[in-house]
């Protein structure tokens, strides 16, 4: 079983932390999403219901046999809306620390990783989801656990995954358009 996530094009949040807000994408680059669209060969879609994600899947000629909650991005509580400058300084914290830390009224990664990740095991056939850089973090986590938080993971950038069994491998992270 392949899959294949699709971060959302860039989202129109101002240069702020977009996290569980409902920000719309910035679906302009019409080359970029056609050379993303060439790439993908769904027997599903799945995306997750924010507007930035739909947008996207429309964007790329996709429509969504479902729209998943679950799949939302971290919920980033009081860092919502908030300028990344502003973040309180986390490099200190080991991969697991930085994994369990979670903002005031948000939920950590951990917690986020916990409600993708069943959706992610329950997949039975080839599926592209349009989602955030937190599901895809938190695939790459099946694979690499709490290190996940260091990829880097580019507006409109596709991941691949492969699941052989109950065994995922990384294909491919962060391929942008114009690789």
């Amino acid at each position: 079983m392949r899959l294949m996530i699709l971060r959302h094009a860039p989202s129109l949040a101002d240069g702020l932390m977009a996290g569980r807000r409902d920000v719309p994408a910035d679906c302009r680059d019409h080359a970029a999403l056609a050379r993303q669209a060439a790439r993908l060969h769904p027997a599903q879609v799945i995306a997750s219901p924010a507007l930035r994600c739909r947008q996207t899947a429309a964007a790329l000629g996709l429509t969504p046999d479902r729209l998943d909650p679950a799949l939302w991005e971290q919920d980033l509580g009081v860092w919502e809306g908030m300028d990344p400058a502003r973040l309180p300084d986390l490099g200190p914290l080991s991969p697991d620390a930085l994994a369990h830390h979670r903002p005031d009224g948000g939920e950590s990664f951990d917690d986020m990783a916990a409600r993708v990740i069943p959706v992610l095991h329950a997949l039975d056939r080839d599926t592209v989801i349009v989602a955030h850089a937190g599901t895809v973090r938190a695939a790459l986590s099946m694979v690499v656990g709490p290190a996940a938080l260091s990829f880097a993971v580019a507006p409109l950038s596709l991941t691949v995954l492969q699941r052989a069994g109950t065994d995922w491998a990384v294909q491919t992270v962060n391929l942008c358009a114009g690789d």
